[in-house]
């Protein structure tokens, strides 16, 4: 199967930190790289972990606070000097179309055609290129400005069953024909449908949700998501400041993860208030809402998304 890793850029939340560079992640998924919230600083965290601008094919905005999106204007120039020769289409919240044109052309570059912008409103998907392997959906979330989540994912499939295609005698060029049409006529006159030598294969979901209070719209985003990435600005003892800002908790980004029933929690977006001695302080927390396995992000990490079910 293609590499489908999530390389983690930045991880702090308004005000970066020594060790937590403004938001950042990159979602390789075999030819595709999704970048989602680029804040200040990506391009350089994109060099320091080996990534380049020709690796973008899409970018995923979810608000315009500068935290998410002040790293837009850098990455687009550097998209343009690198000459990177592929549509490059760009997710963004509709209700910001004045910050998407000001970021866009904050200063004065040699421009790029390959930019194509997506707005999105409401609660639908993003079109999507012939090239793309997923569906990209976007839902609306509850922040103190129009904020969206969004959710990749690739068409049902189905895992062959090695014995039963040996009991219906179907073997080498055949075993493709299948897969690829359904069915298939022997050579003795048999039809075998694909039903008898398969079982379904759901296809692979990738979540992302950021600044949000708890709602509906980010467990639906992460139904069934073998990866979710979530914001935890804070912890416990500070909830009544996520209630007032429009933020989750870890405990509360755990109870996300457990409705839906996500498989792999990835905790990010932490507040410069707290120390690295109160950091595991957030997986314990998401830990007692969740049973799954909890990963709080750090700069440069690269996460493996769980492999089909």
């Amino acid at each position: 199967m293609s590499v489908r890793e999530l390389v983690v850029l930045g991880t702090s939340s308004a005000v970066p930190t020594r060790r937590r560079n403004h938001n950042g992640y990159f979602l390789r998924w075999g030819g595709q790289g999704v970048l989602f919230d680029p804040g200040e600083g990506t391009q350089r965290q994109m060099r320091l972990a080996g990534l380049a601008a020709s690796d973008i094919t899409r970018i995923c905005v979810t608000h315009f606070h500068g935290d998410h999106s002040l790293g837009l204007p850098g990455t687009i120039q550097r998209i343009a000097r690198d000459q990177v020769p592929h549509p490059v289409r760009v997710a963004y919240p509709g209700a910001g179309e004045q910050y998407w044109r000001r970021l866009r052309h904050a200063t004065s570059f040699r421009d790029t055609g390959v930019i194509v912008p997506q707005p999105v409103g409401g609660s639908g998907g993003c079109p999507v290129g012939e090239d793309e392997p997923f569906t990209v959906t976007a839902l609306p979330l509850r922040h103190s400005v129009p904020a969206y989540g969004y959710r990749l994912k690739e068409p049902d499939g189905w895992r062959m069953l090695p014995e039963r295609l040996r009991e219906f005698g179907v073997r080498g060029p055949d075993v493709s024909r299948l897969q690829r049409e359904g069915s298939v006529e022997l050579a003795d006159g048999r039809v075998v449908e694909l039903a008898h030598c398969a079982v379904p294969r759901p296809g692979q979901v990738f979540a992302f949700v950021m600044d949000t209070g708890e709602c509906e719209q980010a467990v639906e985003l992460a139904q069934g998501a073998d990866m979710l990435v979530i914001e935890s600005t804070y912890l416990d003892s500070e909830e009544h400041l996520a209630r007032g800002y429009g933020h989750l908790t870890a405990r509360q980004a755990g109870r996300i993860a457990a409705r839906a029933g996500v498989r792999l929690l990835v905790l990010t977006h932490l507040s410069e208030r707290y120390e690295e001695s109160e950091e595991p302080n957030f997986v314990s927390q998401a830990g007692a809402e969740f049973d799954g396995p909890v990963v709080l992000a750090a700069d440069l990490d690269r996460i493996s998304v769980p492999g089909r079910r």
